[in-house]
């Protein structure tokens, strides 16, 4: 197994399953509780690099430490810093880790190319991810709002992530199907 596709498998296994504890705590500890998806984002860009060098040997421990020095980082860089907040954060655990300004542009170039991914899914998966990943809807609350089973937004999503990831590891980001033909008319509409 190549060192990308272990990375892949421990990100879908062991990290998207904390999505919503992580959610929540950016909710609760964060000023903006608006920013909570761009938070997420950024938190998956600066695990998935650092899976790259090393897996953790407790992935709940070290996505929630990350996740603590992230909202630190971000209360330091704010102009007007609320001397509650930075006590409050740094209360939730101990040790600190700095975003050095190389990480800063790497993640935001992921980032961008993320964006870049988003676009080229089709209209309804890009939608499906969109409700799921961004603004942080569940499976049965995305398909109420697009008027689809949950099924399909299941299927959707999986697909979705799949291009997406192909796409932030230099791939081409295209759909590709595993022999259902019912997704090619899903994903299109």
């Amino acid at each position: 197994m190549t060192g990308a596709r272990r990375v892949d498998e421990w990100f879908v296994r062991e990290v998207i399953p904390l999505e919503a504890s992580l959610m929540r705590l950016f909710r609760t500890h964060w000023r903006n509780a608006a920013e909570a998806a761009d938070l997420r984002q950024e938190l998956y860009v600066t695990l998935y690099e650092a899976g790259q060098t090393a897996l953790p040997l407790n992935t709940r421990a070290f996505v929630f430490r990350s996740a603590r020095n992230l909202l630190i980082n971000r209360a330091r860089r704010e102009q007007v810093v609320s001397i509650e907040l930075v006590a409050e954060l740094e209360s939730l655990d101990t040790g600190m880790d700095m975003l050095t300004p190389e990480r800063h542009v790497s993640a935001r170039e992921d980032l961008k190319r993320l964006r870049l991914g988003l676009e080229q899914l089709p209209p309804r998966c890009r939608e499906v991810v969109t409700l799921r990943r961004i603004e942080g809807l569940s499976q049965k609350e995305a398909a109420t709002r697009m008027g689809v089973t949950e099924h399909t937004v299941e299927r959707q999503m999986v697909v979705g992530m799949r291009a997406l990831v192909d796409f932030m590891l230099g791939g081409t980001g295209r759909i590709r199907r595993e022999g259902v033909a019912a997704d090619a008319e899903e994903a299109s509409g």
